[in-house]
């Protein structure tokens, strides 16, 4: 049915490329780095093959899965765990930091409190620095964007296990006479 080529193709296509992920070949590598989309540093993560070559392991964010590397996971496990802790504790004592904190904003609005423009996660970024308060705009989560006056509870992703609510007041600036 399928001749010469595709009964190679088929011979080919079982267990000696590996495993496939989404039709690609994958790779097993360990995080050396929390990685967003990935996993916190020390996990054994399955990424398309191109992607560990051509990205993370260049970057230093990951390394190829092997014996070595694993021995070596291993033991740096304690490690890893106390400087997550350290982490954590240290969001959560900026959580409760963050939470007591209210964004003062005042924009120019129209009819219907509409705002000409938006608040960003920027502006918000920059408001908590002036607080003391160093935050990546990145880590600001604005469920959706805010674009009329009022009141708005915005997430602010600390750490993996730790988010902290901010209180973001958006009121209309006042007009030059």
């Amino acid at each position: 049915m399928f001749g010469f080529f595709g009964s190679l193709f088929v011979f080919f296509s079982g267990s000696r490329l590996g495993d496939n992920l989404n039709g690609r070949r994958i790779l097993k590598v360990i995080l050396r780095q929390d990685f967003e989309s990935l996993g916190l540093e020390g996990d054994i993560v399955d990424v398309a093959n191109g992607y560990a070559r051509n990205y993370l392991i260049p970057k230093g964010i990951a390394v190829k899965s092997d014996n070595a590397s694993l021995k070596a996971l291993d033991m740096s496990k304690e490690k890893i765990m106390a400087r997550h802790m350290k982490e954590k504790e240290s969001a959560e004592r900026v959580r409760e930091k963050v939470s007591q904190i209210i964004v003062n904003l005042r924009r120019k609005a129209g009819e219907e409190d509409k705002l000409y423009g938006s608040v960003t996660s920027r502006e918000i970024a920059q408001e908590l620095e002036k607080e003391g308060i160093v935050v990546d705009r990145r880590k600001i989560i604005l469920d959706e964007t805010i674009r009329t006056l009022g009141e708005f509870e915005v997430s602010v992703k600390l750490h993996p296990e730790v988010i902290a609510k901010v209180k973001v007041v958006v009121d209309r600036e006042e007009e030059k006479a």
